[in-house]
């Protein structure tokens, strides 16, 4: 128990050394930049899904106001209509190099955290940023869809099968289960790769599962603030919803740096014992 507290402290010491604040809003600002190309990529898919546009403006004209959904329906037709192929391209180019400067980000956040330099070159920092954007991207899908929309999918197999309450309990768990593995997975293996350093993958366990446990955490809190304290909306009007989307953006950076302190820490502390455990073995082979 004394160890542990040790590290907290050790840890807490290093996220102020580190700037861990700064590293986490660089990373969120990255992130909403993202925001944009990935909204232009869904646009030019929606052509290729061959969507009704009749169905698409009834869906606008039950979910709008009518004055507002009447002055929308030329574009929806358009949106669902008109294929793009270079905007298509130009929206997952885009995607993938604006969601990798964050992850860049996360990079340089985890070389502070083990104290060492970047000295691999821009390309394979590029690649290794890109590959590890796919990974955050699959982290995130699977912790945000599983708990969101499990009820829709076990509503959907009860209707294909017949589940017994047994097993639609065993379910319930498992998603939110799967979510928390998935993601701690995924985060280990972004925690192994990031750092220009070389050490073994069980030392990234704690950072992963502390950065998982934290961004949930943050998550469910978060929301459950903005759902019955925060009123972003009266007061900042349409921005509200862009300043809850940054504050989230921010923790979600923060519990990432964190999770990487955590590691880096574990890690110096676990060479320290092998290190003394070195000596003390040459030390009794001398004597005797």
């Amino acid at each position: 128990m004394n160890r542990w507290l040790g590290i907290g402290k050790k840890v807490k010491k290093e996220l102020k050394d580190d700037r861990a604040t700064g590293l986490a809003a660089e990373q969120a600002y990255y992130y909403m930049l993202a925001l944009f190309p990935i909204l232009i990529l869904l646009l030019s898919i929606v052509p290729y899904l061959n969507i009704d546009p009749q169905k698409a403006i009834g869906f606008i004209n039950s979910y709008l106001p009518s004055e507002t959904a009447s002055l929308m329906e030329e574009t929806v037709v358009d949106i669902v209509s008109e294929r793009n192929g270079g905007l298509l391209t130009f929206g997952i180019l885009g995607t993938i190099w604006s969601a990798s400067n964050g992850m860049n980000a996360f990079i340089r956040a985890m070389n502070f955290a083990f104290d060492v330099d970047e000295t691999r070159s821009f390309i394979k920092t590029r690649l290794l940023s890109i590959g590890l954007t796919l990974g955050m991207i699959v982290a995130f899908l699977v912790a945000l869809v599983l708990p969101v929309f499990g009820d829709v999918i076990i509503d959907l197999i009860k209707k294909l099968l017949f589940l017994p309450d047994s097993m639609e309990i065993l379910f319930r768990v498992l998603r939110w289960a799967i979510s928390i593995s998935v993601m701690v997975v995924v985060l280990a293996l972004l925690y192994r790769l990031a750092p220009n350093k070389h050490f073994p993958f069980k030392h990234v366990l704690p950072g992963a599962l502390t950065a998982t446990l934290v961004w949930q955490l943050i998550s469910l809190g978060f929301s459950f603030y903005v759902s019955h304290f925060g009123n972003y909306a009266s007061t900042y009007g349409s921005l509200g919803g862009v300043i809850i989307l940054m504050l989230w953006l921010y923790f979600t950076g923060l519990a990432l740096v964190l999770g990487g302190e955590v590691n880096a820490v574990y890690h110096r502390e676990k060479m320290t014992a092998e290190n003394e455990k070195r000596s003390s073995k040459r030390s009794s082979a001398l004597t005797t």
